[in-house]
């Protein structure tokens, strides 16, 4: 299986890489749309900061390109906020693939929203094998809200979408690379798709 980690510029590879490691893919980072177009599978990561994150996508053209990917794409934290149609960090347009928008977390939350939470009304094929009310790492100030391509929610001053399916695109808020046992069971669950 050839599995492609997005290399644009403001992502958590390592971990990824390393995560993957472990469940026996070695996962090639590429910018290259032409070995991106030839995975079976590609993760798409982001920690950082939506406006710059996005620019640097537009600059690779890699912003027209992911869109248009037919095979399985999963989409970590920023990752996901980015395929949203828009993010309130930096008033930024989005990729659109997923019909909602990011928000900011009001003044009533500690932000950044960043340790152990758990996801509910798990609906996906993601989560095969995995109960209600388990731990994820999350690390984030923005939220998306919630839309028909919801597969997961979670509590935080209120209840947002922490993980989001259109076709053959996945998001997940949450670092799966980082959660442990649940968070590995994921991304294997990611490969098997």
């Amino acid at each position: 299986m050839k599995l492609v980690i997005i290399n644009y510029g403001a992502g958590n590879i390592k971990s990824i890489q390393f995560a993957f490691k472990r469940l026996g893919v070695d996962a090639v980072l590429s910018n290259n749309p032409e070995e991106i177009l030839a995975a079976d599978k590609i993760i798409f990561p982001g920690v950082g900061e939506a406006s710059s994150a996005m620019k640097m996508l537009k600059a690779s053209g890699l912003s027209d390109l992911i869109p248009k990917l037919k095979q399985p794409v999963l989409g970590i934290c920023l990752g996901m906020q980015l395929m949203c149609k828009t993010t309130e960090e930096g008033n930024t347009k989005g990729l659109g693939i997923f019909q909602t928008d990011v928000k900011r977390f009001d003044h009533s939350v500690k932000v950044p929203h960043m340790g152990w939470n758990v996801i509910k009304d798990l609906k996906s094929d993601l989560f095969k094998g995995l109960k209600e009310n388990e731990y994820m790492y999350l690390v984030h100030s923005y939220y998306a809200e919630h839309c028909n391509e919801t597969i997961a929610k979670t509590d935080y001053g209120l209840n947002y979408a922490s993980a989001l399916k259109h076709n053959n695109f996945y998001g997940v808020q949450f670092h799966p690379e980082k959660s442990g046992t649940e968070g590995a069971k994921i991304l294997q669950n990611f490969l098997n798709l």
